[in-house]
């Protein structure tokens, strides 16, 4: 039986706070059990096993990053959305750190396609549409911007830029107004 008090929510959510603070790559039932004053058995009423509490954190990272990059979106067009897009993404990653390494996790075929994870490709092209790409210029600008965001922003939370003269926040206005010059600038194929 279920211990009292652990639901599927708050085992998800305990595993979410937990990866943001020791890392995704780090999150195990263990550590999530001893958080939650446990054992490690007591999860196993709500999970399978590591793997589904991985995905359970990836699935309400995916939800959480949706939700915030669709209200940084309404009511903008054209580089104002593609700035606040950006900026939603960037701040929710430099926020929750594991959870944005959790977004990124392989999930099945299946499982991805009930998640928020088609809702990102979809926002993107709501975005793209102020720059009237035809396809297949705007599947592989989908590809271009999450390369970029996640790129930079990866490298940036990883503390990359942490020896750089040049301040962060400088070189990220610097990558979006170039990426909004590409992709207003970009010949017709």
């Amino acid at each position: 039986m279920a211990r009292m008090g652990i639901t599927p929510e708050r085992l998800t959510r305990t595993a979410a706070d937990l990866a943001d603070e020791i890392g995704f790559g780090d999150l195990t039932v263990s550590a999530v059990a001893r958080r939650l004053g446990v054992k490690d058995p007591s999860l196993y009423a709500h999970i399978r096993n590591a793997r589904e509490l991985k995905v359970r954190v990836a699935l309400l990272a995916l939800q959480e990053l949706a939700d915030a990059a669709a209200a940084a979106l309404a009511g903008r067009a054209g580089k104002d959305a593609l700035v606040a897009f950006a900026n939603a993404y960037r701040d929710y990653a430099k926020k929750h750190p594991g959870r944005y390494a959790a977004a990124q996790f392989e999930l099945d075929p299946e499982t991805a396609a009930a998640s928020a994870a088609p809702r990102h490709s979809e926002m993107t092209r709501a975005i793209l549409r102020g720059y009237n790409l035809p396809e297949p210029d705007q599947t592989d600008a989908v590809r271009f911007l999450h390369s970029t965001f996640h790129g930079y922003v990866s490298l940036e939370v990883a503390g990359g830029f942490r020896h750089t003269p040049r301040e962060a926040d400088a070189s990220w206005s610097w990558a979006l107004e170039t990426l909004d010059f590409a992709l207003r600038n970009r010949p017709p194929a």
